[in-house]
């Protein structure tokens, strides 16, 4: 029962972080992912046949580790008041809601430890800092958009996920170090 209850935290962990995306895009004047119900807590409509099936089955099965992402939520910049300005709201919207949600299980933990709030902490903590590096497509390449000129974020973009890769095998242990005092530091406050 708990295995399932995981399971549904991390699906709901992305849908929400996925769709927070889109409800601070619509509230900026851009109704793109309303109009393609993206703004549902229905998990089919986020779901992306390689990053949310494929890859987390393969990467579970030859490493343990589960690695993937959910279906990307589209938003138009041209309908925004402030395209750069709003693109960074846009882009930090989800991990926002996952530090919020990890801060929420840190709370449950507390009061109720269960490994499955443990992993609702720790999975919202890698969701909102991993999803913040500034490598695309990964939110924090949106704010590094605004700051450096397209063809340089072009260029990357292009080996975006080779990058990822490389920081998975070079620096994961080093990013695992941050998050587990982060979950260590929310556990005791």
């Amino acid at each position: 029962m708990e295995i399932i209850f995981i399971f549904l935290i991390l699906i709901y962990s992305i849908i929400l972080h996925e769709i927070s995306h889109g409800y601070v895009a619509y509230k900026l004047g851009d109704p793109t992912a309303k109009y393609e119900g993206r703004l549902s807590l229905n998990p089919i409509p986020h779901i992306d046949p390689i990053g949310t099936i494929l890859l987390p089955a393969l990467t579970f099965l030859t490493s343990g580790f589960i690695f993937g992402w959910a279906k990307p939520v589209p938003y138009n910049p041209y309908n925004l008041k402030n395209p750069n300005r709003d693109s960074i709201y846009i882009a930090l919207a989800g991990p926002l809601t996952n530090i919020c949600l990890a801060i929420i299980f840190s709370f449950l933990y507390k009061f109720f430890p269960l490994q499955a709030f443990l992993f609702g902490l720790r999975i919202n903590l890698v969701l909102a800092f991993f999803n913040l590096l500034p490598i695309p497509p990964l939110d924090g390449s949106k704010i590094l958009l605004t700051k450096i000129p397209l063809e340089i974020y072009q260029y990357l973009e292009i080996y975006g996920f080779i990058l990822i890769i490389i920081f998975m095998i070079f620096f994961f242990p080093y990013f695992s170090n941050f998050i587990n005092l982060l979950q260590n530091f929310l556990i005791r406050i």
